[in-house]
């Protein structure tokens, strides 16, 4: 969970406005192409609008218009535009901003009195964009409002979002030697990624069973993931007593069928300030301790390159016992890095890609883990080490309690960052967005991961986490497929939906379409008894069925060819069990 300074936070309920939203569905067009006309940006001018607490400013050049409006020193002030949309739809917004007392400072967008999402501004004048909004038809309002404090806004841009491009994410994992739990459980969520959302929560041993339990008898359903912490792991916890045994819970909860992630909360491993209000057990906050990532990654030969190893290598440790228990991870070390409130991004981007890529280099080649799907969790470029360190990208939500919004700037962000060929969750949140309004607008995030205790009760009401937990766009603990075998049963209904198919359009035909329903049946009863072998013996026997030059009367050339596509992938999923 990141740590906050000078942030204002806003607390709104959006209960009405998600009922208001969801009746909005049947209205929003479905079409994806807009007009040249309706393209066009519109900009509206912060010194027309409507302001509280504000006054038009102009000493600062870099402006659009004839000014700019600030300065945003609480809550309660807000410049408020006037919008009017053609027709109710989504339409992309972008705010023009002015960081002028320093950078990094968060606004938030209202929309039509409702907290919407918040932004990250750059440094001077520039633009950012706030995601998609959804406009009804005739006036809306457009606020901004602050959620850190001093900045400036220029203006808004607005216009009709077109349809959201399809998703070009392979099943496919950065290490070719993945395991075959971690390449089933890329498979599942690939194949539901803009389809349905995971819930998930992060669980603590401070507060367990709490957590899980409090979900429980509020919902009457679990989490489909759960997230873990090696935070008593790190060395220089343990040489203050810290203990922590969490592999025994990630392989229970795998056992029952659910998904596995863990983070790192890393304490430093030396230089430990350890004094009031930066006590030891800190140790992973910037301000708690003088260990420079930089120095240290800059000489190899230093104590504190080797204990950067040492600390890494003991992790893998317990990364090693849930690969020998087959147990794949979402694993999700070094997050918010651009924060700079934790150490590992305390000096930068470039220290902070170069400590991934030795944690990966380290972990997947060293020490051999294959059963790592590596989670990266940053948005901003400037941090991303590449394709090829990471599985999926992420970011943490927390925009203010009971704000139950999509988020669908971050969403838009980080499909951005990748090209639209990763997969985007919301590694950690602590209101849970609402899940009417995510398919709405587009945002089609993997999972959300609740943090744990004061959070998940105070940020998200009980009537809230039922709605969510019920919802049919979200996936729990009990809708969850068989992960251990789910690439074989994907293949096995494939194989069998093809022979349907092409019996019904009367491709498939007479002997041959007795043989490979029999033939089928062998695959699937040899599966079933984990006779791998066996069931790879009937698979070649299939194919050879295909062959058969007297029987080639019935089947259609096409047929065989996607037949044969689904044997071939059948047959190599079979044989790396």
């Amino acid at each position: 969970m990141r740590k906050k300074k000078n942030m204002i936070s806003i607390t709104k309920n959006t209960m009405v406005a998600a009922s208001i939203f969801a009746l909005s569905i049947s209205i929003i067009p479905a079409k994806g192409n807009v007009t040249k006309a309706e393209s066009e940006v519109r900009i509206f001018e912060a010194e027309d609008a409507t302001l509280n607490g504000l006054t038009v400013k102009n000493s600062v050049a870099g402006f659009s218009g004839t000014g700019y409006v600030g300065d945003f020193e609480n809550s309660s002030q807000s410049v408020t535009f006037h919008v009017d949309a053609p027709e109710t739809g989504l339409y992309n917004l972008n705010i023009g901003y002015g960081a002028i007392y320093g950078d990094g400072k968060v606004a938030n967008v209202v929309v039509n009195g409702e907290v919407l999402s918040s932004f990250t501004m750059g440094s001077g004048f520039g633009k950012e964009s706030a995601g998609n909004i959804l406009l009804n038809a005739g006036t809306n309002t457009i606020s901004i409002t602050p959620n850190w404090t001093y900045f400036a806004i220029d203006y808004i841009e607005v216009k009709p979002a077109p349809e959201p491009e399809k998703h070009e994410v392979e099943k496919k994992l950065i290490n070719p030697n993945a395991t075959n739990e971690a390449k089933a459980v890329i498979s599942y969520l690939v194949d539901n990624f803009g389809e349905k959302v995971l819930s998930g929560q992060h669980d603590f041993p401070s507060t367990r069973p709490g957590d899980l339990e409090y979900i429980y008898e509020t919902t009457g359903k679990y989490p489909a993931i759960l997230g873990l912490d090696f935070i008593d792991n790190s060395p220089s916890r343990v040489e203050h007593g810290a203990s922590a045994d969490e592999t025994p819970v990630a392989i229970d909860w795998w056992n029952k069928g659910g998904i596995v992630s863990f983070s790192w909360h890393w304490n430093a491993p030396k230089d430990l300030i350890d004094e009031p209000g930066k006590e030891w057990w800190s140790g992973f906050y910037t301000d708690a301790t003088t260990f420079d990532i930089e120095y240290a990654l800059n000489h190899p030969e230093s104590e504190d390159y080797k204990l950067l190893i040492r600390d890494i290598d003991v992790i893998a440790g317990e990364l090693k016992k849930l690969q020998e228990a087959d147990v794949p991870v979402l694993w999700r070390p070094l997050h918010e890095a651009e924060g700079g409130w934790f150490w590992w991004g305390a000096k930068g981007p470039e220290p902070t890609k170069e400590l991934w890529r030795l944690m990966y280099d380290r972990m997947t080649n060293y020490h051999n883990l294959n059963n790592l799907i590596w989670v990266w969790n940053s948005i901003e470029k400037d941090w991303y080490p590449g394709d090829e360190y990471v599985d999926i990208v992420s970011f943490d939500s927390y925009p203010g309690g009971n704000n139950y919004s999509p988020m669908s700037s971050q969403y838009e962000a980080l499909k951005e960052l990748t090209n639209n060929k990763k997969i985007i969750s919301i590694a950690e949140n602590g209101p849970i967005p609402d899940p009417d309004l995510l398919p709405i607008y587009h945002a089609n995030y993997s999972w959300f991961s609740t943090w744990n205790g004061d959070v998940l009760k105070d940020q998200n009401s009980k009537e809230h986490l039922k709605k969510v937990y019920n919802h049919d766009y979200v996936i729990t603990l009990d809708e969850m497929p068989n992960l251990k075998t789910y690439n074989e049963d994907v293949l096995l209904r494939k194989l069998s939906t093809i022979i349907d198919k092409y019996e019904k359009d009367g491709e498939l035909t007479g002997a041959l379409k007795k043989q490979l329903n029999n033939r089928y049946k062998q695959i699937q009863d040899q599966f079933n008894k984990k006779h791998y072998k066996q069931a790879v013996q009937h698979v070649d026997k299939f194919k050879q069925s295909l062959d058969n030059k007297g029987l080639q009367n019935n089947i259609s050339e096409n047929a065989k060819i996607e037949l044969n596509k689904t044997l071939d992938e059948l047959r190599i999923t079979l044989i790396n069990r």
